[in-house]
């Protein structure tokens, strides 16, 4: 089936939990992996990912022994062959839990490498759980007052109600990381990204100190989880997509 230019049919989020002997081949993986996961047929736009606890950002928020992959396909036939790729009989070799996430783009803002992955959403409503991604490339001058900034909302966040599951991301130790977080429902993430206060104050200093060169936010429908959900530190029953959870 056809689909409007721009607008992806589906994104995936693949996490791997590896053991700490194996963090050595997953350092080389992510040495060489990258590229052969964008160039991979059907892949619109693919980043593999570091994670981190998402209390702070910075090697010492690292964990070395997760790894993620977000991929953007064209269809999903596509996104359905990837188990089948030399990238994820890589990362399935090395890991001893995984998870898959089937999103759809709600809304996004921003560029990531200088691109849109994700196209023009169309929106619409949704009763089950939502993914929300954050991206950022700090501008070195900016990197101190952000890393400072950032305890009172990673802990207000840890407390937020309906927050399923939440870590970090990034793409390197240093300067570029995100967040992704899972919440029981739309109104639960609109709630703490308009009105708590510690995140409303991060807003605002994030609009007038500019502390990023590039930044992205995107929301997605979670349509489907397949795997190992503690992988993500998703370890309640609340929340569960209508197609629920598969083996």
């Amino acid at each position: 089936m056809s689909h409007p230019e721009g607008v992806p049919e589906l994104v995936t989020l693949h996490v791997w939990r590896i053991a700490p002997t194996a963090v050595g081949r997953a350092l080389t993986r992510m040495a060489v992996d990258p590229r052969r996961l964008r160039a991979l047929p059907g892949v619109r736009f693919g980043k593999l990912l570091g994670t981190g606890t998402g209390t702070g950002f910075g090697p010492g928020d690292a964990d070395l022994t997760r790894w993620a992959a977000l991929t953007v396909w064209d269809s999903p036939g596509s996104a359905a062959r990837f188990a089948d790729s030399p990238v994820a009989r890589a990362w399935s070799g090395l890991a001893r839990a995984d998870v898959r996430l089937d999103l759809r783009p709600l809304t996004s803002r921003g560029e990531w490498s200088g691109r849109r992955p994700f196209g023009a959403p169309a929106g619409g409503r949704v009763t089950g759980p939502v993914l929300a991604l954050t991206r950022a490339r700090l501008r070195p001058t900016r990197a101190l007052t952000f890393w400072r900034a950032v305890p009172p909302v990673a802990a207000a966040l840890h407390a937020a109600p309906g927050l399923l599951a939440r870590f970090g991301v990034g793409e390197a130790p240093l300067g570029w990381q995100g967040t992704v977080s899972v919440w029981r429902d739309a109104a639960d993430l609109v709630a703490f990204a308009y009105r708590h206060p510690q995140h409303r104050a991060a807003i605002t200093r994030t609009e007038t100190q500019r502390w990023y060169a590039e930044e992205l936010f995107a929301r997605f429908e979670v349509r489907d989880v397949v795997g190992d959900r503690t992988v993500l530190g998703w370890a309640t029953d609340d929340g569960d997509p209508a197609k629920g959870e598969r083996a």
